[in-house]
C-alpha cells in the first residue's frame, strides 16, 4: 500500500505534463480581430492544404487536420488574425 501512495503524485504529475505538451498553443487576438473563417479556408487551400477538419482550439487558435500540397498528413495551429503558422505536427 505504502508503494502505491509514493507512485501516485509521480503518476498525477506526469499525466498533467503531458497534457500540456499535447494541448498545442495559446492565441491571445480578440474574436473581433480574427480572420473570417472563410477567408482563412480560401487562403490556406490556395496553398495546396486540403482540410478536411477546422477548428478553433482550446488554445483559441485556428487549426486544421488535412493534407498538404505534397499528400502528407497535417496538424497545424495558425494564429486565427495573421494565419501565421504557430504549430505544426
Amino acid at each position: 500500500m505504502n508503494k502505491m501512495i509514493a507512485v501516485l503524485p509521480a503518476t498525477f504529475a506526469t499525466a498533467v505534463f503531458a497534457g500540456a505538451a499535447i494541448a498545442g498553443p495559446n492565441c491571445s487576438a480578440p474574436q473581433d480581430k480574427w480572420m473570417k473563417e472563410a477567408d482563412f479556408k480560401s487562403r490556406i487551400e490556395s496553398q495546396g492544404y486540403q482540410i478536411k477538419t477546422f477548428k478553433v482550439s482550446k488554445g483559441q487558435c485556428y487549426e486544421i487536420y488535412g493534407f498538404d500540397k505534397a499528400g502528407k498528413k497535417v496538424e497545424i495551429y495558425f494564429d486565427p488574425q495573421t494565419a501565421a503558422v504557430l504549430e505544426a505536427k
